[in-house]
């Protein structure tokens, strides 16, 4: 099998989605996922063996981007390790947000990236609200999971409340990349080349 739109990717499950353009795809809930290569020492703020500072550094990033990062997990994909993140994004034409899963699997000079995504509709907020008033305020807002207190968190995004908001953007793609994830393969030459050990120093002075 050919790679995929140019990517070390030769495999993937597309069942449900529809090409809109090489490495994108569409679905009929609103979902786009797509692929992609980065022929560049990825943009990690450290290695996959550093998870603590990997996620500190995911959040503050995500935080700085004006977004905030809701999971990181470092995994597998496809026998290779990889970074799972979950990340909402406000939208910029209107009120609402994106919702982001993504895997990127870092090289030491590369990395390759599966991504999906789908935003809110008209209907903005409602998630947040019910569970706010199932737990009360006061349990809604917690700190930070991979930051502390310095930035803002509320438990409306756990995966335990996918099941009550079935059509919710961040549901749907927790449960795409959940699905997707196990049906990823990669070409053999990708898999071989040397494994990300961190990013780029700063030069000296």
């Amino acid at each position: 099998m050919t790679s995929i739109a140019r990517t070390p990717i030769t495999g993937l499950d597309l069942t449900g989605f529809t090409e809109r353009e090489p490495g994108l795809w569409t679905d009929e809930a609103g979902l786009i996922l797509s692929v992609h290569f980065f022929p560049l020492v990825p943009d990690l703020p450290a290695p996959l063996h550093e998870p603590e500072r990997l996620r500190y550094g995911c959040a503050q990033g995500t935080a700085g981007a004006g977004g905030g990062l809701i999971e990181a997990t470092v995994g597998t994909v496809d026998g290779l390790p990889a970074l799972r993140q979950l990340v909402k994004m406000p939208l910029q034409s209107r009120q609402g947000q994106a919702f982001i899963g993504s895997w990127t699997l870092p090289k030491d000079r590369c990395s390759t990236v599966v991504k999906v995504q789908s935003a809110e509709g008209t209907t903005t907020g409602l998630r947040e609200a019910l569970v706010m008033n199932q737990v009360g305020p006061a349990d809604y807002f917690q700190p930070h999971p991979y930051a502390g207190g310095g930035l803002p968190y509320h438990v409306a995004d756990l995966e335990q409340w996918d099941a009550q908001f079935p059509d919710h953007p961040l549901t749907l793609v927790r449960a795409a990349l959940h699905r997707i994830t196990p049906t990823v393969t990669l070409h053999d030459q990708f898999k071989t080349l040397p494994p990300f050990t961190g990013p780029t120093p700063p030069p000296a002075g």
